[in-house]
């Protein structure tokens, strides 16, 4: 089952997600996160984005980035991490 978001590409919701809530480091191949606490970003790491430099970003509740994302760690928070 996949969902436009806003005109982007597609999320395909069938493939599950990984819920994230600690500190750990989370691999895998993430096409969407979504951020449901307000949350501060450790480390994270996307191919196609230039300045993937997110290190100390501060993510408000409700946002969400789309992309293609092979690892992600939260200093706080907690997120939803859509697979690929």
């Amino acid at each position: 089952m996949a969902k436009s978001r806003g005109g982007g590409s597609p999320v395909n919701y069938s493939l599950g997600a990984e819920v994230i809530t600690d500190t750990a480091v989370h691999t895998g191949k993430f096409h969407h996160i979504e951020f449901y606490e307000n949350s501060t970003v450790q480390s994270i790491v996307s191919t196609n984005i230039v300045d993937n430099s997110f290190a100390g970003a501060s993510i408000g509740q409700g946002a969400h980035m789309t992309g293609y994302f092979t690892s992600i760690q939260l200093q706080n928070g907690a997120c939803l991490a859509y697979k690929i």
